[in-house]
């Protein structure tokens, strides 16, 4: 099973549901961060990384001198990472979705392709736990090809927890695409209740069953809790904002680990997202 642990916006609390999850199952679970501008699993669970390799996407390198000037390439492009500037070609790597488009029209064979670096990926284990997350390299931008690697290593005899990345561009799509169930994360705040709407559209979109976990219970407003009575929307865990709860996460420790009870918590969550994830297929 897939499940992916997702959020309208940064700092709901993602990331605690994805690592105390896979903490409270451990066996026949791996956890898969594919945050990978920012993934920060690893330093609550503080895997023992075992392989390591890069991440490269094609991008095109231009031979001037077989070049016609033609502009074939420039105009299958739809990012504008290729450009004829009177009698120059001029490439702009950032900007390149490795298509392949510029390739195949080049009637000159003038267009070869070059590996850019985008980023790693790391695997290894901990306390049963299979552990993968990819991390973006400095001035790259392309994420969605990280995170399509990491997601290589999803098992189907395994429960497989995804640590999405925030928000509900293409990076996101990527992460929950092709789940089983998603688990959306959110807070009982006016940000939050806006940012859960648009991530609720975005799953819809996808056709990909989900409910919520509203961490930080007892700030804010019941106007998240109304939302979801409203449109069905199942909540499946609460989590309250409670001293104790901030004082581990701050330290960097698990919850279910150092305050016990939240161990059946969270194994309680498990049982009702699998559920979630049976009734919607």
């Amino acid at each position: 099973m897939i499940i992916s642990v997702a959020s309208g916006k940064g700092g709901t609390g993602k990331t605690t549901v994805a690592t105390n999850l896979a903490y409270s199952l451990k066996e026949k679970v791996q956890l898969l961060d594919c945050d990978v501008e920012a993934p920060n699993s690893h330093l609550f669970l503080n895997p023992e990384i075992e392989k390591k390799h890069l991440v490269n996407a094609s991008v095109p390198k231009v031979d001037q001198a077989k070049c016609s000037l033609c502009k074939k390439c420039m105009d299958i492009c739809r990012y504008g990472a290729i450009a004829v500037l009177g009698k120059t070609v001029m490439t702009f790597e950032n900007l390149c979705h490795s298509c392949g488009g510029c390739f195949q029209v080049c009637p000159e064979n003038a267009i070869v392709e070059k590996n850019r670096t985008l980023g790693t990926v790391e695997s290894g284990h901990v306390n049963g736990i299979s552990f993968i997350h990819g991390r973006l390299n400095i001035g790259q931008v392309m994420v969605p090809p990280i995170i399509r690697e990491v997601r290589t290593f999803e098992k189907k005899n395994m429960v497989n927890i995804i640590d999405a990345p925030p928000g509900t561009s293409c990076p996101v799509i990527a992460s929950v695409n092709h789940a089983d169930v998603v688990l959306l994360v959110t807070e009982p705040t006016p940000f939050g209740l806006h940012d859960l709407k648009l991530a609720v559209k975005t799953v819809q979109a996808l056709n990909v069953p989900h409910g919520l976990v509203i961490n930080r219970v007892g700030i804010g407003d019941s106007a998240v809790e109304a939302f979801a009575k409203e449109h069905h929307l199942p909540v499946l865990m609460k989590i309250p904002f409670d001293k104790q709860i901030a004082l581990v996460y701050s330290k960097g420790l698990l919850i279910a680990k150092e305050l016990p009870e939240y161990k059946e918590k969270f194994i309680q969550l498990y049982k009702k997202t699998k559920e979630l994830a049976t009734k919607g297929n």
